[in-house]
């Protein structure tokens, strides 16, 4: 048997290696230390409150005018309503009232022209347009070879005319609330027919004043009614032209004006009923005979009283 020599380990190579085995990692100490620290705290965002629903968008085409009824031509008007929002209306250039319900009022004048627009503004800021052709009529013209005839309204007449003017004037503008705009009218009174709205005579090229009512001659002192509901702006006697005048509004900016009466049956300030009686016919101020000369006005446009009324019973 044969033997192999083994050499001997150093005592520093022991040494090392006891070292390296015997040392666990766990116990390793170190000598710095750290300073201790607060426990963080997450602060969370308080929650955002639920948006607020946006409106429903509006749609265009519910924001329509209705024409509910009327003569769509000189003279004549029409009813109908706005759209729901409504905060102004016009014809043209003219305010149109309008109620709570959005139902309104307007009327074209004698002259009015072929075409008038009606606009409703919404108060989103939208503004509907309605347009509304006006037909023309053939009103009776009478030609003359004279010469127009000069007022010669002395400073004394109209002395005396201006406040009775005024009086008229102030009379119309008035607004009372009445609702009698929404009725169908009625006849004052019934009889013949002695002048018809808008006549008018051209004297040798230059146009008189056209004829601005409704003249009704049944007989002198023939009771008339109101032919809507109305408050009374204006009710006096003696006037230049008029003779005895009631002034009856009718609300919307609509107000009636009889004329030549022998008799009033109402004051200033009386609301009144369609069909009430009013007066009696007559022929004071400035007539040539006994009738009831009646009037009708929307702002500053005159109407034609026939465009109101069924045929005459």
């Amino acid at each position: 048997m044969s033997f192999r020599r083994v050499a001997p380990l150093s005592l520093l190579s022991l040494t090392l290696a006891a070292c390296a085995v015997s040392t666990p990692v766990a116990d390793v100490v170190s000598n710095s230390e750290e300073p201790a620290t607060e426990p963080v705290v997450a602060t969370l965002p308080a929650p955002l409150p639920p948006p607020t629903p946006a409106p429903p968008p509006i749609r265009t085409e519910t924001l329509a005018i209705t024409v509910a009824s009327g003569e769509r031509t000189q003279g004549g008007w029409i009813r109908g309503k706005v759209p729901s929002g409504t905060v102004s209306a016009t014809l043209g250039d003219t305010p149109v009232a309008v109620d709570d319900e959005g139902n309104f009022f307007a009327a074209f004048d004698r002259d009015a022209p072929a075409l008038e627009v009606l606009k409703a503004t919404h108060k989103v800021g939208l503004t509907v347009e309605h347009p509304i052709r006006v037909s023309p009529r053939d009103w009776n013209i009478e030609r003359v070879n004279v010469a127009l005839r000069p007022s010669g309204s002395s400073e004394e007449w109209w002395a005396k005319r201006e406040p009775e003017w005024l009086a008229i004037r102030d009379a119309r503008a008035k607004k009372t609330g009445a609702e009698g705009w929404k009725q169908q009218f009625i006849w004052p009174v019934t009889g013949r027919i002695s002048g018809r709205f808008g006549r008018q005579r051209i004297y040798r090229g230059e146009p008189g004043s056209y004829h601005s009512g409704l003249d009704i001659a049944p007989g002198n002192g023939v009771p008339f009614v109101a032919p809507a509901d109305g408050v009374v702006v204006l009710a006096r006697t003696g006037f230049s032209l008029e003779g005895g005048i009631v002034i009856l509004d009718h609300g919307a900016g609509l107000n009636s004006a009889f004329i030549h009466m022998s008799r009033l049956a109402v004051a200033e300030g009386d609301e009144v009923e369609q069909g009430q009686l009013l007066g009696n016919v007559g022929a004071s101020g400035r007539a040539t005979g006994p009738h009831l000369h009646w009037s009708l006005m929307w702002r500053d446009s005159r109407l034609d009283p026939l465009l109101f009324l069924p045929p005459m019973p």
